[in-house]
């Protein structure tokens, strides 16, 4: 009996054991240090390429105008003069017959001599500078015709004058061109009534009239 009893106490003291401590089990994982992608190495640094002197641009010149300068000569049939003036890259230009055939031209100078001047009624001369700035060779279209020429470098007083103004109520228009060797030509028009012009004076530019009045004349530049 005594057997009996110390064995069912031992049984539920066992029992009481088993109950208070049960066991388990815990897991932890550390997530904080996760893996990271690798790093791609540095790539090195190409040093540039050194200029190459000779693909360095060289600056272009500037083209600069043709020199002033004042030309006079003559058509190749020798029927009419003509006269140039030239000045900072601008030109004015004279043709006369010195009977009735005039007109006045103007327009700009090319960096290679060349040069396209107009005036009214639709004239027009187109010439060019030699190289060397000797002269000007060209040709002049007035009125449906067209005259060459050639027009040597000339220097004072030698060139084209010209007077405009007004005496005793009349409009009164005078164009000359003294050549070189002293000769002239001009034409001087009274109210639009075009004649061969009185003699200037190229020292002056005085003009003494027929019915005795004066005028001055002076050198034409663009």
């Amino acid at each position: 009996m005594f057997t009996l009893f110390a064995g069912l106490v031992l049984a539920l003291f066992m029992l009481s054991v088993n109950a208070t401590t049960g066991t388990g089990s815990s897991s932890y994982s550390d997530d904080s240090s996760g893996t990271s992608e690798p790093t791609a190495p540095p790539t090195a640094s190409t040093p540039g390429e050194r200029p190459d002197p000779s693909r360095t641009a060289t600056p272009t010149p500037t083209k600069k105008p043709p020199a002033d300068g004042r030309y006079t000569g003559r058509t190749d049939d020798d029927s009419a003069s003509i006269a140039i003036t030239l000045s900072d890259g601008k030109a004015v230009a004279y043709f006369c017959d010195g009977r009735a055939t005039e007109s006045w031209l103007k327009g700009d100078v090319e960096d290679d001599g060349s040069m396209r001047l107009t005036g009214k009624n639709g004239a027009k001369l187109d010439g060019r500078l030699t190289d060397d700035g000797s002269k000007v060779r060209g040709t002049v279209d007035i009125r449906k015709k067209s005259w060459a020429f050639t027009a040597p470098k000339a220097k004072k007083p030698s060139g084209v004058y010209r007077a405009t103004t007004e005496v005793r109520g009349e409009k009164v228009d005078g164009g000359w061109i003294v050549q070189p060797d002293g000769s002239q030509v001009g034409i001087l028009s009274r109210d639009g009534e075009p004649a061969q012009a009185p003699r200037l004076d190229p020292a002056t530019g005085t003009v003494v009239l027929d019915d005795g009045g004066r005028l001055t004349a002076r050198p034409v530049v663009p």
